[in-house]
This record gives structure tokens, C-alpha cells and sequence, in this order.
């Protein structure tokens, strides 16, 4: 007899699920959760719990605690374990942001949609006593750098084309469980997060001299796999560049909703704080790192710093604003020229929508060069661990929020992750360059297959 309840009613969750729980009591039955799940993520009706043994199949993208309407699946909170590292006095406590929570934790407090409130974000995580606030912006351009130059060494030798983006970790499961034939097309660059986790234990540690087995890293992220992510097998950079097998690169992740639950019982009044500012060193970010949490923002970043690296000059105004990625449809294609390269992409959300583009390009019906996949609507900027208080009342949250970063990115000084400064110093005193020995070992992973959790068809 199967522990779950039948696939018909709703989605299962394992007890042991790192990234979601569902509290049984508050369960209504409605089916919301096996519809999002079935419909936009492609995951529920592809197995039997016959076939798996009784085990559920989950990519981690929470989309079904954003649906649900009486709360009852959530993601699994960690901030009860920040909040005891950061009363330890033996801990230094780093909490690094990632860009969409900014144009969307207001939300939570009674602010409009959209709300870009960076500054009140880091004086509320500095009110909450974390010692240092970084922006995982900054990484965001560490990111870039090494999937260009992985994407320039593909087209170069012709080799793994279509590269698809590795930073969406719900994307990266879905690969190895339904697509694993495909891991060789999959970018080896790690995510934002897990080059921000070693990054701040080796070279950030050196900077400031602190001990980095007293660091506790914190992503505070909009995405629920992430907390799944972090407890890879593969991820363990820093271990290894320290020789310490007891630290891991990224400690803890807590999303958008744990931080307004946070502050909530804390006390505190969000909308009086005054604006607050990241610490100085791995917080600069360019125009592209600011873009990761718009479907078609790691697209659009890449780009601009392909388009340098290949031709030595900067990229012309329509590839800073290069609107055929740009949008809320759920697939987004362009052609880009770059030199003598001429570049078929596409921007997809949806792991549904993805599974239907590679079909068609199994089959020989299109041809891309690079190809980025967000899991959830809109990519970051909609993730399973957003605030959810106007979702199911508005049309236009998700791109009233996407708004928000095309703004903020518009403005910054800076509009391609190869100009930043302190990506530039990173290389030069640590890294080398972009799939150099230490970066290729730190910044880069390996993917397994996972398509037998799925059972004997």
C-alpha cells in the first residue's frame, strides 16, 4: 500500500523533501498542486509510484506551495538555523541576495508589485544581525564569464551545441531525470549561489581575514531549489580548495516568504527602515548580473559579454537591450550576429515548454546555438519561494516585477559583466581567467543521471 495519496488528488511530498513540506491538517484536496505540476512543470502524470517504488518525483521548484491556496505545502524553513548561527558569537554570519527578492519582498509588507526595495531588503538583514550583506549580483557576473567563455569554446569547435544554461537548479533536475542523453549540452558553470558559497570561504575569507570554518554562508534567494541545490554531492569547492571536508560552500538558503515571515515575528517595521548598503567587496554588480532574474536575463547577459570577448569591442545598443528574449511569453527565440557567428537562441520558462522545444529539436524541426531555461513563470522573478500575497489576484505581478530590474538594470552604470571591477580584481588575484585551473575547479560542476529514480517504463 503506497504512502502517498493517489496521484489523482494531488502532488506527493517526501518526508525527507529538503526544499518543501506539506502540512497534512491544512490540506483541502483542491488538485491545485497536480495541475500546476502536470500542466506548466511537466513533472506529475509522467510516472506511476508503482514504477518508482513509491517515491515521489520532484524537480524542487515549489511551484506548488505557490499555488496552493491555504498554505499548506510551503517551502522547509531554515531561518529558525540562521538566527541560532547568528546568535553564536563564534560564527561570522554572510548573507548573500539574490536579484529578484528585491523587486518583490515588499510585497509581503502591503507594498505594490513590483516594489524595488534593495535598500530597505539589506538594512532589514542587517536589523536581523547578520555581519555582512553581499549581493549575489555579483556572482551573477562571475557566471557570465564563465558561460560565455564555455560557449565560445563550443561554437569554436562546433561541439555540445545547443549550451543550455545551468544556473536554474529545477531545470538541471529536470535534465538528468527526463533528458540525461542532454547533460553534455548542459553549461558546466555553476549557478549564481554555489560560485557566491566557495567564493566567500576562499578568496573573501583571505580578504578579510576570518577563519572560514567559522563563516555560515546564506543565500537568500526567491527560489525553493535552491535549498535542494546546496546539498549537492558535487558542490564542495571550498572542502577541497581548503581541504576540509566538513565545510560546505552555501550553508543555508532562505527564500523571500522565510525572510518576511522573519522580520514578521521579529517585529519589524519594513517600510520605516531606512536604506541600507551592501558591504564592499562581492557586492558590485553589472546591468547583467542584475538581469538574472528575468526570463531571458542570463540569455541577454551572456551575450553582451560573448559579443566582447569574440570581437574585442562592446556590444551595440540592440544587444544591451536585445528585446526578442525580452518579454513574458513562455518561449522566446532571436538571431544574433556576433562578428562572423551568426546565433539561433531561444529563452524558455516552463520545463513543459522546455520539454516541447527539445522534442522539436530532437527531431530536426529547428536548430539553436544556446538556449536558456528558467522552471518558473517568468524565471527567477516568479520562483516557488516568492511573496504570495497578490498572486492569485493580479495578472500582472509577474511582469510588474520584471519591470522593476529592467529598470534597475537600465540604470546601473555598468551594463556587461566583463566591466566589473571587482570581477576583474577577482581573476587577477585569485581565479586567472575564465576556465583557467582553479576557476574550471571551483566554478564548474558534472551532472548525474537521474532517469531511473523514474522507474522501468
Amino acid at each position: 500500500m503506497s504512502r502517498h495519496m493517489d496521484l489523482s488528488v494531488r502532488v506527493p511530498i517526501e518526508q525527507d523533501n529538503p526544499s518543501i513540506i506539506r502540512e497534512e491538517e491544512l490540506c483541502i484536496k483542491c488538485g491545485m498542486c497536480r495541475n500546476v505540476c502536470q500542466e506548466k512543470i511537466g513533472v506529475h502524470g509522467t510516472y506511476t509510484l508503482e514504477e518508482t517504488g513509491d517515491r515521489a518525483i520532484c524537480i524542487h521548484c515549489g511551484q506548488c506551495a505557490n499555488v496552493c491556496p491555504v498554505n499548506s505545502i510551503h517551502e522547509r524553513y531554515e531561518y529558525g538555523n540562521v538566527r541560532e548561527a547568528i546568535q553564536d558569537p563564534e560564527k561570522v554570519v554572510i548573507v548573500s541576495t539574490s536579484p529578484s527578492v528585491r523587486a518583490a519582498l515588499g510585497e509581503a509588507f502591503g507594498m505594490p508589485e513590483g516594489s524595488f526595495v534593495e535598500g530597505k531588503m539589506v538594512a532589514l538583514l542587517r536589523k536581523l544581525g547578520f555581519d555582512y550583506v553581499l549581493d549575489t549580483n555579483f556572482a551573477a557576473d562571475l557566471t557570465i564569464m564563465e558561460e560565455a567563455a564555455e560557449l565560445i569554446e563550443r561554437l569554436k569547435a562546433g561541439e555540445r551545441l545547443p549550451q543550455f544554461t545551468s544556473c536554474c537548479p529545477a531545470w538541471v533536475e529536470y535534465v538528468e531525470t527526463y533528458y540525461p542523453e542532454l547533460m553534455g549540452h548542459l553549461s558546466t558553470a555553476k549557478s549564481p549561489i554555489s560560485m557566491q558559497g566557495p567564493t566567500i570561504k576562499t578568496y573573501f575569507a583571505g580578504q578579510k581575514e576570518i577563519r572560514p570554518e567559522t563563516i555560515v554562508n546564506v543565500a537568500l534567494t526567491p527560489c525553493t531549489a535552491k535549498k535542494y541545490e546546496i546539498r549537492r554531492e558535487e558542490l564542495h569547492g571550498a572542502a577541497d580548495y581548503l581541504q576540509n571536508p566538513e565545510i560546505r560552500d552555501m550553508d543555508y538558503v532562505i527564500t523571500t516568504r522565510e525572510l518576511a515571515k522573519w522580520a514578521k515575528e521579529e517585529g519589524i517595521g519594513f517600510a520605516a527602515l531606512e536604506d541600507g548598503n551592501y558591504d564592499d567587496l562581492m557586492s558590485e554588480a553589472s546591468g547583467g548580473g542584475v538581469l538574472f532574474g528575468n526570463s531571458g536575463g542570463v540569455m541577454e547577459a551572456a551575450l553582451r559579454t560573448a559579443y566582447y570577448m569574440l570581437t574585442g569591442e562592446n556590444p551595440p545598443a540592440d544587444l544591451l537591450e536585445y528585446e526578442p528574449v525580452r518579454g513574458t511569453e513562455g518561449v522566446k527565440t532571436g538571431t544574433v550576429t556576433i562578428g562572423e557567428q551568426t546565433l539561433k537562441v531561444a529563452a524558455v520558462y516552463g520545463t513543459a515548454n522546455a520539454k516541447k522545444l527539445i522534442e522539436s529539436w530532437k527531431q530536426g524541426d529547428v536548430h539553436y546555438d544556446f538556449i536558456e531555461v528558467m522552471t518558473c513563470p517568468c524565471g527567477c522573478i516568479g520562483g516557488g519561494g516568492q511573496p504570495k500575497e497578490y498572486l492569485m489576484m493580479s495578472g500582472t505581478l509577474h511582469e510588474n516585477r520584471m519591470k522593476a530590474l529592467y529598470r534597475k538594470e537600465s540604470g546601473t552604470k555598468l551594463r556587461s559583466s566583463y566591466e566589473n571591477p571587482e570581477i576583474i580584481e577577482l581573476y587577477q588575484k585569485f581565479y586567472g581567467a575564465p576556465l583557467h585551473e582553479l576557476s574550471e575547479k571551483m566554478l564548474h560542476t558534472h551532472y548525474r543521471d537521474r532517469s531511473g529514480d523514474l522507474g522501468k517504463k
